[in-house]
């Protein structure tokens, strides 16, 4: 492998589509859509997509917004 291609893997968990549905409290569909999208970033593991544990942080943190 060439050092211009080594990539640094994120730290920690990796979480299934499942698990990152059950967490916003959508469908998993809709966590595919976001993945499609670039708004969440994935891995893919053969044909199933695993997300950073990390990443999932992120993504709320983005959208977080104080009410009042």
């Amino acid at each position: 492998m060439c050092p211009a291609m080594a990539v640094t893997p994120p730290k920690g968990r990796f979480l299934t589509v499942a698990e990152v549905a059950t967490s916003l409290r959508v469908s998993t569909m809709t966590v595919y859509r976001l993945i499609k999208a670039g708004e969440l970033s994935s891995v893919r593991v053969g044909r199933s997509y695993r997300i950073p544990e990390g990443e999932l942080d992120r993504y709320l943190a983005n959208r977080y917004t104080e009410a009042g």
